[in-house]
């Protein structure tokens, strides 16, 4: 087990998007950075684009967050590489591109929920346990506008999906905040991720372009791990400027 004290996040979704984005942001200001995700060669990208230094500090671990087997043993791996997670943070998510309630499929349901929702829960459950014995840790739960309000747009599994990821938040610091740990869940409105060509109209370049980049949640999962620890920002939400 390490004895390296700087602090180590473990970073689901690490090939693409925001969980790209965050894992080389807390790879820049030099933490240790656990990255897991469902593709080895996505992670390899990832890994390729931090500075020669900060890969020192990356382990990658390719993990389906719908597999528990292998989630709790990819945790077990993480805190036996660097000793300790300090902060985790949910980012991965999947839809699907037949989501409405008229033509979502049931075995397309059990794979959102596994991996937004089920995947998350396991995760959790297993990084718990040591946070509880150094009686700190903060989860972060990158959410969606979609766990606040449903639409037409994110689809019946999607928005089921995230509004479960808001009340297991919730769940957190209602259990654990009297041992130190604390949980925020992110409520993103659109961002511009590989994961909108999975709508059944992806959206034209131009409304891209004013949608939040990756970056952007990055910057707000930062902000709410580097708190001090007697502070917890329950929700965050960020939405795009201009939306027309």
């Amino acid at each position: 087990m390490s004895s390296n004290t700087t602090p180590v996040v473990l970073v689901t979704g690490a090939g693409s998007g925001v969980g790209r984005a965050t894992a080389l942001k807390f790879a820049s200001e030099g933490w240790r950075v656990a990255l897991l995700g469902r593709r080895a060669d996505t992670l390899r990208d990832t890994f390729a684009l931090v500075s020669d230094t900060a890969r020192e500090r990356l382990v990658a671990y390719p993990c389906d967050l719908a597999d528990a087997a292998a989630i709790d043993t990819t945790a077990a791996a993480v805190v036996a590489r660097f000793g300790r997670v300090d902060v985790l943070v949910n980012a991965a998510g999947t839809n699907i591109p037949h989501r409405s309630l008229g033509e979502l499929a049931r075995a397309d349901y059990e794979n959102v929920m596994a991996a937004n929702l089920h995947g998350v829960l396991y995760l959790v459950q297993a990084v718990l346990p040591q946070m509880r014995l150094r009686g700190s840790g903060t989860i972060i739960n990158v959410g969606s506008e979609a766990g606040k309000q449903a639409s037409a747009k994110s689809g019946a599994a999607y928005v089921l999906s995230k509004f479960g990821l808001t009340g297991l938040t919730q769940t957190i610091n209602a259990e654990e905040r009297a041992r130190g740990i604390r949980a925020c869940c992110v409520f993103p409105g659109d961002i511009d991720t590989p994961l909108l060509e999975k709508r059944a109209s992806p959206p034209p370049p131009e409304a891209r372009t004013r949608m939040l980049r990756p970056e952007d949640v990055a910057e707000c999962v930062w902000f709410v791990a580097t708190l001090p620890a007697r502070a917890t920002v329950e929700e965050l939400v960020v939405r795009p400027t201009r939306t027309n």
